[in-house]
């Protein structure tokens, strides 16, 4: 993408349109969002329940903090200006631990902080079912976007990008 003057790294400009000073990337995978949020001088930790993905992001950058957790079962003691579920993630959970899995997001968003999330539709995840979710998580829907370049969401929409605020 780079070489077609393209940025790999949309979700990162996404989610600095929030200015968020710390970001818990939920569901890493090998550390993309992290490593270029950390990249650009933020703060950031990934977690992941996948330990050979953890161990890639980790020799990428053995300077960030990568968790090893369930996202359901996630406890990091603390909170962040944004949490990011990035690449589809909650279509990747257990069938029947969605709302657990926001439920545990959730719990790292601060006050006035963001949890943000981008995935497919039409793979078994509506935009009222994430929305309602995130409210059961105390937290309230803010924004739906089409893509990571804030592309208008319509209810035809393919994709979805949501942001709820807590």
């Amino acid at each position: 993408m780079e070489e077609l003057g393209q940025t790999p790294h949309g979700e990162v400009d996404f989610v600095q349109r929030y200015r968020p000073a710390s970001v818990l990337d939920a569901g890493c995978g090998t550390g993309r969002v992290a490593i270029e949020f950390a990249r650009r001088g933020g703060e950031a930790v990934g977690t992941d329940l996948d330990a050979s993905m953890l161990a890639e992001a980790s020799t990428k950058a053995p300077e960030l903090d990568w968790v090893q957790s369930d996202l359901a079962a996630l406890d990091l003691g603390r909170t962040f200006d944004a949490v990011v579920m990035a690449g589809n993630i909650i279509l990747f959970v257990q069938p029947g631990t969605e709302a657990a899995v926001v439920s545990g997001a959730a719990r790292h968003v601060r006050n006035g902080g963001h949890l943000i999330a981008g995935f497919s539709l039409g793979r078994g995840v509506s935009a009222d079912e994430w929305d309602a979710w995130c409210r059961d998580a105390g937290l309230t829907p803010l924004e739906r976007f089409a893509t990571w370049d804030a592309d208008p969401w319509t209810s035809d929409s393919d994709y979805l990008v949501a942001v709820a605020t807590r």
